[in-house]
């Protein structure tokens, strides 16, 4: 039998220590564990773990002799998970310490169950005191790294203790409806009656809020393409499109295909979804065949149309283009760990590089939709209004939204506003 705790501590580590993807390292190690509760349990302690590893991290610092990061790997990520399960997940603390001590056992390492058990307890012995040091450096108060805090400051003062609480919010998942097979009323009873709470969003016709976390592929209507698992934010995107049937449509960088198929779910287009990873676009094929959607899926560089390119100009481009991800925090902790102050310019370059080589495809009359899910200036505002103004023949129109900041040529969501991730947004016309 597989210890969750154990597995947990492994995923933690190649993530936090290793650099991997939350994302790449949870799906197979929730396939190890038949229980659906084991694998909410797993989900939730590599969340949390990488959610607050800044601070508990920097917390065994001071309650180990020797460090343990290099030399032990997924222990010192077990260590990180006990505190998490104490501090976060609130567990009871005699089986938060029991479990991490089994949980050495399991990771091979049962010679090291005493110092487990020591270290733990003497947390719960100084808890009040070690918390009142880390919450003395903003960068262990807010589990960020210390430049995330600062790029947030300088470019949203008033809101950055905002931003950096929602990072640290677990938030359930948002669903789309797809209304080619069903309407979001009966989606709703169909959830309801199935004993799952969800409200209609304010303002996003297709968005569906649930009441808390739970496996979305067990609901009512998934196998038969009645929804999709997306942010109210990313669905803003088909909106401010302003779709057309029988418009010639490219989604720039679609996988994994959420916009790509809000879209065919919203007009009869003739869609395009170009990824520059052959990998990835299967992904955005298993969500078209799924959600019962025609579309035409192609691999390559959007920053060179002439690798994919049939010469027909498109009536409208969404350039989701890659980016920090700083927006999405809230759903992706590891994000935090990942991303480097070094990162942000190469990013805006290579922004701005997908914007000019995707400019020609445009028709005149056309829109295209530049969006990130970044909170930076640097990648958003920055990057737009320098392409608008080294092209005469583009204009900004308006963010029709009713959620967000002016920035720039167009609108910024910071994540928790309406319930959203954070999301940029600036609509080009061709003149």
């Amino acid at each position: 039998m597989t210890d969750t705790r154990a597995l947990a501590a492994e995923v933690l580590a190649a993530v936090a220590l290793r650099g991997s993807s939350l994302r790449e390292q949870l799906r197979p190690a929730q396939a190890k564990l038949p229980d659906a509760r084991d694998r909410a349990l797993l989900t939730a302690l590599c969340n949390e773990g990488a959610r607050w590893w800044v601070r508990f991290d920097k917390a065994l610092d001071g309650l180990l002799q020797q460090p343990l990061r290099k030399r032990e790997p997924a222990l010192h990520a077990l260590l990180v998970l006990g505190l998490v399960q104490l501090e976060t997940l609130r567990l009871p603390p005699h089986a938060a310490v029991a479990t991490t001590v089994e949980a050495t056992r399991a990771l091979g390492r049962g010679g090291f169950a005493k110092l487990a058990n020591a270290v733990l307890r003497r947390w719960l012995r100084e808890r009040d005191s070690i918390n009142a040091r880390l919450d003395r450096d903003v960068e262990t108060r807010s589990a960020h790294p210390h430049w995330l805090i600062d790029a947030l400051a300088h470019d949203w003062p008033e809101q950055t203790d905002a931003i950096l609480a929602e990072n640290n919010a677990s938030t359930p998942p948002m669903l789309r409806v797809n209304a080619r097979r069903t309407t979001r009323d009966r989606m709703l009873a169909a959830l309801a009656q199935a004993g799952c709470e969800a409200q209609p969003h304010a303002f996003l016709r297709d968005g569906v809020t649930l009441s808390e976390n739970t496996d979305v592929t067990r609901l009512p209507g998934f196998a038969e393409g009645h929804f999709s698992v997306q942010d109210g934010a990313a669905q803003c995107a088909a909106d401010l499109l302003d779709l057309r049937d029988g418009s010639r449509v490219l989604d720039a960088c679609a996988a994994p295909g959420g916009k790509a198929c809000h879209m065919l779910e919203r007009a009869d287009v003739q869609l395009v979804a170009l990824d520059a990873d052959a990998r990835r676009t299967d992904s955005i094929r298993a969500n078209f065949e799924r959600l019962g959607l025609p579309g035409n899926i192609q691999t390559g560089d959007a920053g060179e149309p002439a690798q994919w390119w049939d010469g027909q100009p498109f009536d409208r481009i969404l350039l989701d283009a890659p980016c920090s991800a700083t927006g999405v925090i809230r759903r992706h902790p590891d994000i935090k760990l990942h991303r480097r102050a070094g990162d942000i310019a190469q990013l805006a370059r290579g922004q701005s590089r997908l914007l000019a080589a995707l400019w020609p495809l445009l028709t005149p009359g056309g829109r295209l939709v530049y969006a990130t899910c970044s909170v930076l200036r640097a990648e958003n505002e920055r990057v737009a209004g320098a392409f608008l103004d080294a092209h005469a023949d583009a204009r900004p129109e308006p963010c029709d939204l009713p959620v967000g900041h002016a920035a720039g040529p167009g609108r910024q969501i910071l994540p928790g506003e309406s319930g959203l991730d954070g999301m940029y947004y600036a609509i080009l016309e061709k003149r």
